[in-house]
């Protein structure tokens, strides 16, 4: 740099002999001061302006009340960074200054940012609160009710504290629950994503999946300072929380602690202990309870059945005897039953007489003159009615041609084809179900086969094993085979007869029908 700006010699003028830069050289001799004097360096400040452009770095201001000082995080530094810088935050930056000609400016290349102490750290956890709290992810309206008795109970926590071993204990003391696990770091820059991708990871698993999906979520950690139990103060952890399709109770540090997640959470827990505590009620006094509700049904329905049944003794006294209520009735039917023959006996003589009456007024000579008097009539009658038929049918015919000039057969013609259009559709639908049906019975029918082929001594046979039998059954005994007087084995191909014992040598094929079940070895 010095041969850059010193003169040329002592007689060199201020003007003609000065050397001459091009604008890079200068900016590159600029940058190499700059860059040698100041290779490392931690500067603390106010964030101000905050960019973050598709490429995936940051650029950033930091201030204070004099002097505003550029920052760039690359992209690959910004994914390592424990805390993300955010306007207003004080922080300590830690990098390397460096020029960028481009644009005549001076910047810090940031490889560190952290929280300037732990007011910073307050500051910046009220300034969230502010946003969440805006957005409606702390109303009590939106939180849910706990299960009163979850089947599966999922725990984010790590794996190898005590506060599992806790939470595990609690909940075997109080009601034993399916538990499942999903191990994450608790602290430091894997805390954060970790624990918003296990509470989505659960959220994300199918209700009748290989792994059943919780009922009730528990995030949980032990004690520490604030920058421990940072990781659930980050805003991917509170919205993982406050989006989570399944209720969650936070359970992260000592009571006197309290993260983000604690109030987006449905339920908040002094400890983890506390948490099992709420995630289950005390299986003991659940049996007290229900066995109290048991006596208390059975004194209900015992006094109940005893109201009633004294209720019915006394509407039963008040009901006349049965042998009263037919009394009258029994002895009217006597009475009818005496004057019943006398009144036949009289009704018939009365038909009688009035048959013959009407039959000494039916002679021969009167019939026949009513009836040539009727035929006279309608022979009178037979010329009028041809004429009359025709009048009748002419007004009748000119009526219908009136009314069929109104008729229209449009709408009957479309109604009849929305109803066969909608008929097809049926037809269709019966005959797809059908055709599903039958070869989902199928399939159960093969499934079937295929069981019955495996669940078979056979399937078992072809193996290796053998059935033994000795006198006619099956042998499953080693004294049995050691009784026996001869001892059948049968193979996958087929049977071998042992001679008279065990022990003695000599075969033969069998083929009379396999038993039901057997022994094999």
């Amino acid at each position: 740099m010095s041969d850059l700006i010193e003169d040329d010699g002592p007689g060199a003028g201020p003007r003609g002999n000065a050397p001459e830069f091009t604008v890079s050289e200068l900016s590159g001799a600029v940058k190499r001061v700059v860059e040698g004097e100041f290779p490392h360096v931690r500067v603390r400040g106010e964030v101000g302006r905050v960019s973050r452009p598709r490429s995936g770095h940051v650029y950033l201001d930091l201030k204070d009340e004099r002097a505003v000082l550029s920052g760039v995080i690359w992209k690959g530094a910004a994914a390592r960074l424990a805390t993300q810088p955010e306007e207003g935050l004080e922080v300590v930056a830690t990098g390397r200054l460096t020029t960028f000609p481009g644009q005549s400016r001076y910047q810090i290349v940031i490889e560190d940012i952290r929280p300037a102490g732990q007011g910073a750290l307050m500051a910046l956890l009220e300034q969230r609160k502010k946003q969440l709290a805006a957005e409606g992810l702390f109303d009590e309206a939106r939180k849910r009710r706990l299960p009163y008795l979850p089947e599966v109970i999922g725990v984010v926590t790590s794996p190898s504290g005590a506060v599992i071993r806790d939470i595990l204990h609690r909940l075997r003391d109080r009601f034993p629950r399916h538990v499942l696990i999903w191990p994450v770091a608790v602290q430091g820059e894997r805390c954060a994503p970790e624990v918003a991708n296990a509470i989505r990871g659960f959220n994300a698993l199918p209700r009748r999946g290989p792994i059943p999906r919780p009922d009730l979520l528990i995030v949980a950690r032990g004690g520490g300072s604030i920058e421990d139990l940072w990781g659930f103060n980050e805003e991917i952890v509170a919205r993982a929380a406050a989006a989570s399709g399944i209720p969650l109770v936070s359970a992260v540090g000592h009571e006197t602690d309290t993260t983000l997640i604690d109030f987006v959470s449905d339920r908040r827990a002094p400890t983890p202990t506390a948490a099992a505590e709420l995630a289950v009620p005390v299986r003991l006094d659940l049996v007290v309870w229900l066995d109290g509700q048991g006596g208390r049904l059975t004194h209900a329905l015992t006094a109940g059945l005893a109201r009633r049944g004294e209720r019915l003794r006394d509407l039963g006294r008040g009901l006349p005897r049965p042998e009263t209520l037919v009394e009258y009735p029994r002895q009217r039917l006597d009475t009818l039953s005496d004057r019943l023959p006398a009144a036949l006996s009289r009704g018939v003589q009365a038909r009688r007489v009035t048959l013959s009456e009407a039959a000494g007024s039916l002679r021969p000579a009167l019939l026949a003159s009513r009836l040539d008097f009727r035929r006279d009539a309608f022979a009178a009658l037979g010329p009028r009615l041809a004429p009359a038929l025709a009048r009748l049918v002419a007004a009748r015919r000119e009526a219908l041609g009136r009314r069929a000039d109104r008729l229209d057969l449009r709408p009957v013609r479309d109604d009849l084809a929305r109803r066969r259009e909608a008929l097809d559709r049926v037809a269709r639908r019966l005959s797809e179900a059908g055709a599903a049906g039958l070869a989902a019975r199928r399939e159960r029918l093969a499934a079937l086969d295929r069981l019955r082929e495996t669940l078979g001594y056979r399937a078992t046979l072809e193996r290796g094993y053998a059935v033994v039998r000795g006198d006619g059954a099956v042998v499953t005994r080693k004294a049995a085979a050691e009784a026996a007087s001869a001892l059948e084995v049968e193979f996958a191909d087929g049977r071998l007869r042992l001679g008279q014992g065990p022990k003695r040598g000599g075969g033969s094929k069998a083929s009379d029908p396999p038993p039901e079940q057997g022994s094999l070895f």
